[in-house]
């Protein structure tokens, strides 16, 4: 039997129930609220033209709204504080609207209201990462930016500052009930902010073709994904306003959401995780400075302990993806990688604050992190600590 039929013949995907995606359609939330309850809490930013548009929406409806600023990551205090103001409010439909850690926050705060004991009962690492057991409230999610992919995927990721760690809330009932993804919502992101969450879009189409969870659905998400991501991105770095490169970065971040899901991550975010943890420096900045330097080790790697692994094959597929030339090799991937780096004017970890002291400490919390689980190849502790250091 050839590899194509194991790989038809047995996988799982989970998503959200009803996905909706396209230009204004924001518009659409009117007719999807006639679904629920009239008391709805709100988690947003600062940002008051997409605050502005929810509530209008909302007065037309006649909701009643409790609102609740996300300012930085979501840690397990900023949840606590939401999950007793939605039960004191009596919520019936959670909206987040806003980043990844908006809709992260949003996500676990809307399992927590309806899951009896405390939020560390529910963690990895930190907790004791019980299943939660009942079904969390109706929950939405819209996002702003084209990064995470949050709105399809189901874990929350949460700050744990005074142990300098992020970890993880997982269950397929965190998947948001319903996702809307105007892609108009995201022509307010500067360049910079662009370019970061841009990256970590891309990479999170990358890393879950690579993975050893990957299958011919996720693969097939990938594919679409990769070839539109660097062009659609620089352009939409260049030109805020520039909707079609836009709607495409959104398109990516979307199948990022989808793919990590349901075939997980690499070491890319094996290593970004705890450098979130222990500095205060943007994810996305954080994955595009490592990815290079991860997709070198990993051939490296690769070819001198599994040269046949197919996932070889898949590194020339993606610099053939991105460049358009049909004879790129898998070494021209990195310099590829590299060049989109450049022209986003991605900083290295060493402008991001990270310190050379604390190389041995990520390394060794990196292995044990779930993303690490996906890559392709097992690294070890010197590999991990030559990225870092190709990456600096």
């Amino acid at each position: 039997m050839t590899d194509l039929y194991h790989r038809i013949m047995k996988f799982d995907f989970a998503t959200s129930s009803k996905i909706i995606f396209g230009v204004g359609v924001i518009k659409e939330l009117n007719s999807i609220l006639n679904q629920f309850g009239h008391r709805v809490m709100i988690f947003h930013t600062r940002n008051q033209h997409h605050l502005d548009t929810l509530e209008t929406i909302l007065c037309e409806k006649e909701k009643t709204s409790e609102y609740f600023l996300v300012s930085g990551e979501p840690t397990i205090d900023m949840i606590s504080d939401a999950v007793a103001i939605a039960r004191d409010f009596k919520c019936e439909l959670m909206i987040a609207i806003g980043g990844g850690s908006v809709i992260d926050c949003g996500k676990a705060s809307s399992a927590l209201v309806t899951n009896p004991g405390a939020i560390t009962d529910y963690l990895e690492v930190v907790g004791l990462g019980k299943p939660i057991c009942s079904k969390p409230l109706p929950f939405i999610a819209i996002p702003t930016t084209s990064g995470t992919g949050s709105e399809v995927t189901k874990n929350a990721v949460l700050s744990v500052p005074q142990m300098r760690i992020k970890v993880s809330m997982r269950h397929n009932w965190l998947i948001p009930l319903i996702a809307i993804i105007d892609p108009e919502l995201t022509c307010s992101m500067s360049p910079q902010i662009t370019a970061y969450t841009g990256m970590d879009a891309f990479t999170q189409v990358i890393e879950p073709f690579i993975s050893k969870k990957s299958n011919i659905m996720t693969d097939m998400f990938c594919r679409e994904a990769i070839q539109l991501a660097p062009k659609n991105l620089i352009m939409a770095y260049q030109n805020g306003m520039n909707i079609d490169a836009r709607v495409k970065m959104s398109f990516v971040s979307l199948m990022g959401g989808f793919c990590l899901a349901n075939a997980g991550l690499g070491a890319v975010h094996g290593l970004a995780g705890p450098i979130g943890g222990m500095y205060n420096c943007p994810h996305g900045a954080v994955c595009a400075s490592l990815l290079p330097s991860v997709i070198e080790i990993n051939l490296k790697a690769l070819k001198s302990r599994d040269a046949k692994n197919t996932v070889i094959n898949k590194f020339k597929e993606i610099a053939k993806l991105i460049s358009g030339f049909a004879t790129a090799s898998e070494e021209d991937l990195v310099d590829y990688i590299k060049k989109i780096c450049v022209d986003l004017q991605i900083p290295k970890l060493s402008q991001l604050g990270v310190l050379k002291n604390d190389f041995q400490l990520i390394a060794e919390k990196s292995i044990l992190s779930s993303s690490m689980q996906g890559n392709p190849v097992l690294l070890n502790q010197d590999e991990i600590i030559t990225i870092l250091e190709n990456s600096y």
